[in-house]
């Protein structure tokens, strides 16, 4: 298959998307696909074999690290000289839109999947009262597709509710062979915790931003004087969130890659997550691979990954003290700690990236089939 590729982030950026992203042009690439990536420009040419066609933009005003990317019309001829034979939007917006727009005019069939919660994103800018159309511009966008993919049971349920037709579940992912237990290091937990190796050690990962609710992790440093926080990742709201746990030991450790992170996770005593907006949050099943216990709030599609007592906790994200119950259940009972360490490696075992990938190939193979019929 012939894979055109529309997304409004890829490398050098770090995060979820493009983790999935990466490993799936990889995985497509090794298994005889050709992708070729339109995304915002990031200064790469190509990737695992697969081309990009970087397109020039600029920061988005609330968020910075990401670009907007406007559509040209030499994409249409870069379309026409590649002929793919379906065009893949991933999280479309502006530079999807014109994907859109090449796919209908050049007759290609279209697959979108969705990844980033948006309307719930915009309470936490102050936009809460565009949700309703941010939905409409979502449903009239997705439904151009004949196939949407989202990351979870929850997203699929939400989606379908607000009018998105023909969804299905993308399986997650995970690279198994890079997050070990075996990583955890002395040396990585006094750097995380900056000379208190012996202090419990809560870790997060991810984008430094309003939506993620960073903020809340602050009353559960309190609640448990001993405990040291690592906050791993950068993004617009690290000066704000600089200024909130000032009073507390927090270290802000920017980015982390590859084995670096893999230890820092490996290392740490617990992983947690207050975040109610992901619609997977892949973040977490590389923190269960690397053996970290997961202490998360039950929402979004969070409940697909972590089930409570079995391999991490989760906790109400309406109640105040939820976090602050689980982490120090969490934290008093090594036995139970050790028991969460083993059943959270033993799910993410379940879930490598050439499955998702295998999977992501059906998907492709069945809107294709039609358009092969009329062919023939």
């Amino acid at each position: 298959m012939r894979i055109a590729l529309f997304t409004e982030t890829f490398l050098p950026k770090v995060d979820g998307i493009v983790t999935r992203l990466s490993h799936t042009v990889d995985h497509l690439q090794r298994m005889g696909d050709q992708v070729l990536i339109f995304s915002p420009d990031g200064g790469l040419r190509d990737y695992k074999g697969a081309k990009i066609y970087g397109v020039p933009g600029f920061p988005l005003p609330l968020y910075p690290e990401l670009k907007l990317a406007l559509p040209r019309p030499s994409i249409r001829q870069a379309l026409e000289e590649f002929q793919p034979d379906l065009i893949h939007l991933v999280n479309p917006a502006v530079l999807g839109l014109g994907g859109l727009y090449y796919a209908k005019s050049l007759d290609v069939p279209l697959v979108a999947s969705y990844h980033t919660h948006l309307p719930k994103y915009l309470e936490h800018y102050g936009l809460g009262m565009l949700e309703g159309l941010l939905w409409e511009l979502l449903k009239a966008g997705h439904n151009q597709a004949q196939l949407n993919l989202c990351t979870s049971t929850a997203m699929q349920y939400e989606l379908t509710s607000h009018g998105i037709e023909r969804v299905e579940v993308w399986q997650k992912g995970v690279d198994t062979e890079l997050f070990q237990p075996i990583l955890a290091s002395r040396a990585v937990r006094s750097h995380l915790s900056q000379g208190h190796p012996d202090s419990p050690i809560l870790l997060y990962v991810g984008r430094l931003s309003a939506e993620k609710e960073i903020d809340r992790i602050k009353p559960v440093l309190q609640a448990i004087p001993n405990a040291r926080l690592a906050l791993v990742g950068d993004g617009p709201y690290r000066q704000d969130l600089e200024k909130h746990f000032a009073d507390t030991p927090t270290y802000f450790v920017g980015y982390l890659t590859g084995r670096d992170l893999a230890t820092a996770f490996a290392s740490a005593d617990a992983f947690i997550f207050p975040s109610r907006t992901e619609t997977l949050g892949l973040v977490l099943l590389e923190a269960m691979a690397a053996g970290c216990p997961v202490i998360a709030a039950n929402a979004g599609g969070i409940p697909d990954i972590v089930t409570d007592g079995v391999n991490g906790y989760l906790f109400d994200p309406a109640d105040d003290d939820g976090a602050i119950v689980a982490t120090q259940r969490l934290l008093a009972n090594q036995r139970e700690r050790d028991i969460l360490r083993q059943n959270a490696r033993r799910e993410a075992e379940k879930w490598g990236w050439a499955a998702a990938t295998r999977q992501l190939q059906s998907f492709y193979q069945s809107i294709l089939a039609p358009s092969l019929s009329r062919a023939a």
